[in-house]
């Protein structure tokens, strides 16, 4: 492209792209200034590190920051691994394939909170789950399951939550594999091990990559699931940052948010790099 076509296409994006940039990028610049003393609502502005500092040795802090990176990966891959069989599953219609793919998108457009309430009732101590584990025989009495220390109903919460945007992203990139390749790739011998590694895989990395990124993000700043499901025993970012902010405190919510901030950045890039570096190893 010359100079003035990348100046018309500038000038062109400018309205939608240039407004979104400088929102996202004011609110980014008030979160760090804010987290070194910049901005106070209460009381003086002066740059400092001291709100760093004392989060940096806070074990609350670094547990928050370790259990919503758990969170994040864990939904992520969770995700995608349920969503790349059945993308490929749905990638050519068949009878029946459109309703099938309606059901598993249904989660779309449920909210969260109404997900998490509903799912926070099944696995009561007298939910339903309890109910029919006794009946059936398996349990002598009801169990505790909501708020388990190992967060398993957030990341089935998260992972059904995400999953079908996952397999929206894989089946177009599924979708955009022409037929014609595939045939020529069994026409030549190649089965279907041998397809989904040298034609598959390769081309819809992207894809892959993308539903990864996306739902770690989500994920790691997520705070309806964390309340609702999560374990009383630790705090996401969120909801430390939350905390923080009830109490007052807004350097040191703005740190939390901060951090927030780069373990999205840090943690979405090392895991696109280590989703490319895997699939290009394994699948030689």
């Amino acid at each position: 492209m010359t100079a003035r076509q990348w100046i018309t296409v500038t000038l062109l994006l400018m309205p939608g792209l240039g407004l979104i940039v400088w929102l996202i990028g004011t609110v980014v610049y008030i979160a760090f200034a804010q987290s070194f003393g910049l901005y106070n609502i209460n009381g003086e502005s002066a740059l400092t590190t001291a709100y760093w500092a004392d989060l940096l040795g806070n074990n609350i802090y670094l547990r928050s920051v370790r259990y919503s990176t758990y969170i994040g990966v864990m939904s992520a891959i969770f995700s995608v691994v349920l969503a790349y069989p059945l993308a490929i599953w749905l990638r050519k219609p068949f009878t029946g394939s459109m309703t099938i793919g309606s059901i598993l998108k249904a989660p779309l457009l449920v909210h969260g909170l109404v997900a998490a309430f509903l799912f926070v009732n099944v696995i009561s101590y007298h939910g339903i789950l309890n109910q029919f584990m006794q009946w059936i025989g398996i349990w002598d009495g009801p169990h505790r399951l909501q708020n388990d220390n190992n967060a398993i109903a957030v990341l089935i919460l998260q992972t059904w939550k995400n999953m079908p945007f996952a397999l929206l992203l894989l089946t177009g990139a599924l979708q955009g594999i022409s037929d014609d390749v595939l045939d020529a790739a069994r026409d030549l011998g190649a089965g279907s091990w041998a397809r989904f590694r040298k034609i598959i895989a390769p081309l819809t990395v992207s894809g892959m990559q993308a539903a990864i990124v996306i739902i770690f993000i989500g994920a790691v700043s997520d705070f309806a699931f964390q309340v609702i499901a999560g374990p009383i025993n630790r705090q996401s970012l969120a909801q430390l940052m939350v905390g923080y902010k009830g109490r007052g405190d807004w350097n040191s919510a703005a740190v939390v948010g901060a951090t927030m901030i780069i373990v999205a950045l840090f943690g979405s890039a090392i895991l696109a790099g280590l989703s490319k570096i895997v699939m290009r190893g394994r699948l030689k």
